[in-house]
């Protein structure tokens, strides 16, 4: 048996430990039932489970949520248009996410596919400060499909 400031009680049995946990207060807890003699802990249960929760939400505040972007794309891209998608996509690769990049074929453009696979390369090269290609370019019925992750600093 532990006492709420940490201290050993001793090995005593059930009714004295209730008694022990009730003229105190408090609740009287199992910690480990498989150990040999069961070891519990006399705490107030409102106050450790408060604790837990405060606990759970500082470690979420420490987490960064990593979000997918999705930049979608042509093959037949003017200039301008290139230039502010690559803008877009270095703006979410310095903010910490994954950008999605989808060349999307209309009609006969997809006997062209070696002219998405040069849109793409262009964009890895052009792309190689900010991040790096986390999944190569593969089809995907009507698109090719990429994936660029932030690099690491």
């Amino acid at each position: 048996m532990i006492s709420e400031k940490g201290e050993q009680l001793g090995i005593m049995s059930l009714r004295e430990a209730l008694e022990l946990a009730a003229s105190k207060g408090v609740d009287l807890i199992e910690i480990a039932p498989k150990a040999n003699p069961p070891v519990c802990k006399v705490i107030d249960y409102g106050k450790f489970i408060y604790g837990e929760k405060k606990k759970a939400q500082e470690s979420k505040k420490k987490q960064k949520v990593i979000v997918v972007k999705e930049i979608k794309l042509r093959p037949k891209i003017e200039e301008h248009d290139y230039q502010t998608k690559k803008r877009q996509m270095e703006k979410f690769l310095i903010e910490g996410n994954k950008v999605k990049v989808s060349v999307r074929f209309r009609g006969r453009e997809i006997s062209h596919p070696e002219m998405a696979q040069e849109l793409l390369q262009r964009l890895t090269n052009d792309l190689i400060k900010v991040g790096k290609i986390e999944r190569v370019p593969s089809m995907d019925n009507w698109s090719m499909v990429m994936v660029f992750a932030p690099a690491t600093k």
